[in-house]
C-alpha cells in the first residue's frame, strides 16, 4: 500500500514538473515574440538648385501617402518637376510633372500621376511650419502635388494630409520662400527638384 502511495505521489510530482516547465516554456516563447515597434520613418533627400532639403517620413501616421511619395520618388517622377508656387509666408509647392515643360506653364498645378487618392487625416495632422503636405483639389483628390509649410497653417489640418517635416535644410526652404515671383504666385526663376533620394532613418 505505501508503495503504491508513493508511487502515485512521484507521478504528480513528476507531471507538476512537466507543466511547470512547458508553462514557463510557452511564457518564454511569448516574451522573445514581443518585439518593441521600430522606428521606421523613411528620409526624402530632395535636391534642388537651391540647395538640399531633407524629410522625415511619417510612415506610421499616413502610410498610403509616404507610400504614394516614395513610389514617385524612386521612379525618377519629381526629377526636374519646380516649385511652381510660392507664396512667402504660407508655404512653397511642387510636384506637378507639367512644371517640367516651360511651355506648358499656363497648366502648371494642374497635373498628377494620372490617379487619385484618399486623404489620411491623422491624429497628429498640424500643418505647422516645416511640415510637408499633400496638395489637393477637394477632398480625396491627392495625386503627386505637394507644398512645405513656412507658417503655422492651421487651417489646413482637416484638409490636406501632413505626411512628413523637414529635418535639415530649413533655411533652403526659406530661400525658395522668398524669390520673387510673377503672375499665379510663379517664381520668376526656376526653383527645380533636381531629384529625391529614399533612405531608412
Amino acid at each position: 500500500m505505501n508503495k503504491i502511495y508513493i508511487f502515485f505521489i512521484l507521478i504528480i510530482l513528476i507531471l507538476g514538473g512537466y507543466f511547470f516547465i512547458v508553462q514557463n516554456r510557452g511564457e518564454e516563447s511569448m516574451d522573445r515574440n514581443i518585439i518593441t515597434p521600430l522606428d521606421t520613418n523613411m528620409i526624402a533627400t530632395m535636391q534642388t538648385n537651391f540647395g538640399e532639403i531633407k524629410l522625415e517620413l511619417f510612415s506610421s501616421d499616413a502610410p498610403k501617402t509616404v507610400e504614394n511619395f516614395i513610389k514617385l520618388a524612386e521612379s525618377g517622377f519629381y526629377d526636374g518637376v519646380k516649385f511652381h508656387r510660392v507664396i512667402k509666408g504660407f508655404m512653397i509647392q511642387g510636384g506637378d510633372p507639367l512644371s517640367k515643360d516651360n511651355a506648358l506653364k499656363d497648366r502648371w498645378g494642374t497635373g498628377g500621376p494620372g490617379y487619385t487618392f484618399s486623404d489620411e487625416i491623422h491624429s497628429k495632422n498640424r500643418n505647422v511650419v516645416g511640415t510637408i503636405s499633400m496638395a489637393n483639389a477637394g477632398p480625396n483628390t491627392n495625386g503627386s502635388q505637394f507644398f512645405i509649410n513656412t507658417n503655422d497653417n492651421n487651417s489646413l489640418d482637416n484638409k490636406h494630409t501632413v505626411f512628413g517635416k523637414v529635418i535639415t535644410g530649413i533655411d533652403i526652404v526659406e530661400n525658395i520662400e522668398n524669390v520673387a515671383t510673377e503672375g499665379p504666385d510663379r517664381p520668376v526663376d526656376d526653383v527645380i527638384i533636381e531629384s529625391i533620394k529614399i533612405t531608412s532613418n
